[in-house]
């Protein structure tokens, strides 16, 4: 795969973002009954996949027995992770709260699909989430993700699925629906779902985008909003027909326009919205920011009072909390934005034409002697 199709981060690294919301998994165990903290449970899951807007770039493979550790006392988590398999690639991951409120691990085991024009990522692997303080565990698993045009055009992306939340405890149980983009591109980003508890009963319905923000209330007010919005779709269904549909044999997925933000219907709560992104975050760099990573000239820990930079072209990528981490870490080595830089300019080396043979010169008697 060709260098540029990479961005500057470790598996081990990305992994991480799951955590940036982890303010909700704090809210979920110091709510008091079980519905609440599944609602705070759902955001939480859909918020560890709104990182991947706009990122088409593939992090680089962790090498076997690699780590990853991060602490942050300002959120109130540690983390750690490791690559526990080469083939097939597997990675482990284990959070805790530093006030001991929660448990949070899981392994992911990304299958990879190639359908022509798009790359399909299946992240297969249990999540785990335990609130200590009530004695529960909740697992699910994260949404399929597809990246289109990865040979010509612009690249975009999609979740799409059906995740499962299960209290394990209790028997509740949270169904979201990632909705696919469609042909008019009116679904992309939807993610819909209900909170039912263990006789199938309907407590709680979810809506929302895994983009942007989520949003709940109860069933029979939801009901009724989507029988009206029914009412209304079948009286522009004529329009749509005579709308040209795409051909199947197009080259290109074309770019979805963007559709108008979330309809909040009136009574609803919010559960989750994302946070803002900086002016650059449309760069292939963006993926420090969501971390914290920051670059550093001398040796792990950074450049600050009492450290001597050590002048050398790359340095290291770290968090900007200062831990520390194994010496296997991915934070002990050379940068991995100076490993994508090398490999393309090799890269860009082995495309240029060989150059011609210098020709010895030619020396006469007179220049021997002398």
């Amino acid at each position: 795969m060709p260098i540029a199709f990479n961005e500057p981060l470790s598996f081990l690294q990305r992994i991480t973002e799951y955590m940036e919301h982890v303010y909700l998994i704090h809210k979920a165990s110091c709510q008091p009954q079980p519905l609440e903290r599944m609602q705070s449970v759902a955001a939480f899951a859909v918020s560890a996949v709104a990182s991947q807007w706009e990122r088409t770039g593939k992090p680089f493979n962790p090498l076997l027995g690699e780590t990853y550790e991060l602490t942050r006392e300002d959120l109130g988590f540690r983390f750690i992770s490791e690559q526990v398999s080469h083939h097939p690639p597997i990675s482990a991951f284990y959070s805790e709260g530093l006030h001991q409120d929660f448990l949070f691990h899981g392994s992911i085991y990304p299958k990879l699909k190639f359908w022509g024009k798009s790359v399909e990522a299946e992240p297969r692997g249990t999540i785990t989430l335990e609130l200590l303080k009530h004695n529960e565990a909740y697992t699910w698993t994260n949404p399929t993700c597809c990246v289109h045009n990865v040979i010509i055009g612009k690249l975009w992306i999609e979740q799409y699925g059906t995740v499962e939340i299960v209290n394990h405890r209790t028997g509740d149980k949270c169904v979201l629906h990632f909705k696919p983009c469609g042909l008019f591109g009116k679904e992309l980003h939807k993610v819909e779902g209900y909170i039912q508890d263990k006789n199938k009963k309907k407590l709680f319905m979810i809506y929302g985008k895994w983009t942007e923000c989520l949003w709940g209330l109860d069933p029979a007010a939801y009901e009724s909003f989507k029988k009206q919005e029914r009412r209304t779709d079948s009286l522009r269904k004529t329009k749509l027909d005579d709308c040209p549909e795409k051909a199947d044999g197009d080259v290109v997925d074309a770019v979805p326009e963007a559709q108008e933000t979330v309809q909040v219907i009136p009574g609803s709560k919010l559960l989750w919205r994302v946070n803002t992104r900086p002016p650059n975050s449309a760069q292939i760099w963006r993926a420090r920011r969501r971390n914290g990573w920051r670059r550093s000239r001398g040796r792990p820990g950074g450049s600050g009072p009492g450290r001597r930079p050590s002048g050398r072209r790359g340095g290291f990528t770290e968090a900007v909390t200062r831990t520390l981490g194994p010496p296997t870490g991915c934070t002990w080595g050379a940068t991995l934005r100076g490993i994508s830089q090398a490999a393309q300019t090799s890269t860009e080396r082995a495309d240029r034409p060989p150059a011609r043979p210098r020709r010895p010169e030619r020396l006469d008697s007179t220049k021997w002697l002398l």
